[in-house]
């Protein structure tokens, strides 16, 4: 929540800059989220192999019916819920760094 002092972004005024109006100018300054994308990205992937080896070695591992006790099911769920959101994002955040090195090049 911002501040009472600031403003809300619509009302903030325009930088004179010409670079800053150019919507393909990317700078590493300017903060445009990859960074934060590959770390969040790579730790929930992180989280979610962490959660799957916790499933089959120490949970009692994964049946023709599914996991064997109760702690195996919730690591399972974990698993299952950070391992594709973790790749989509790292995925994402990787795509931007290569558009980034791409619009750097230019």
């Amino acid at each position: 929540m911002p501040l009472v002092t600031e403003q809300s972004p619509e009302h903030q005024p325009l930088s004179k800059n010409d670079e800053s109006m150019d919507p393909n100018s990317v700078s590493a300054a300017q903060g445009d989220g990859t960074r934060q994308l590959l770390q969040s990205g790579a730790g929930t992937l992180a989280a979610g192999i962490f959660a799957a080896a916790l499933t089959q070695f120490v949970f009692g591992g994964i049946g023709p019916q599914g996991p064997h006790t109760n702690s195996g099911w919730l690591a399972l769920i974990i698993a299952m819920m950070c391992l594709p959101f973790g790749f989509l994002l790292s995925l994402l955040g990787v795509a931007k760094w290569f558009r980034n090195r791409r619009l750097k090049a230019k």
